[in-house]
């Protein structure tokens, strides 16, 4: 995914739980097999994914050759949905935010971040990925920042 173009469409998944190792290495090669067929129209996409941090899904797709269609979206939507039977995860759960605490993922409901925030638990430098970017480049300069930095500190009052 690293030489995909910067404007590549991204789409992420935040899992509700780490998965195993085995589980890891299970999910990269169904989503290796899934790009390998990916196709918007009958034209294959130039796309590709991979789990990071044993807790989030990646799909990409460089539509500088072939864009993604409503119907190819629809596709992954289905074999996101297929991966959360399978592994028994939720992967659609957009009210719990992640943030990494030293090397750990931890998740926190939404509505219990401003709690959190007033016992200083968490503070304006706590890194919180923000799952909603689009493209390859906000993945890689704005998916991970401090609180303060980041969609949810402007929406909560967080002291700097």
């Amino acid at each position: 995914m690293h030489h995909f173009h910067d404007q590549s469409k991204v789409w992420i998944y935040l899992a509700n739980r780490p998965f195993t190792e085995a589980e890891t290495g299970s999910i990269n090669q169904a989503i290796t097999s899934f790009c390998k067929e990916w196709s918007a129209h009958g034209t294959n996409l130039n796309a590709a994914g991979e789990v990071r941090f044993n807790q989030f899904i990646i799909l990409m797709v460089d539509e500088t050759a072939a864009g993604a269609s409503g119907c190819s979206i629809d596709k992954s939507v289905r074999f996101i949905q297929s991966l959360e039977r399978s592994y028994d995860v939720q992967l659609f759960n957009r009210l719990l935010i992640a943030i990494k605490e030293e090397q750990e993922i931890k998740l926190i409901p939404l509505n219990a971040f401003q709690e959190l925030i007033k016992s200083g638990t968490i503070n304006a430098t706590t890194p919180v990925f923000n799952n909603a970017i689009t493209t390859k480049e906000e993945m890689d300069t704005k998916w991970l920042l401090p609180l303060k930095d980041s969609w949810l500190g402007n929406r909560l009052s967080v002291a700097v």
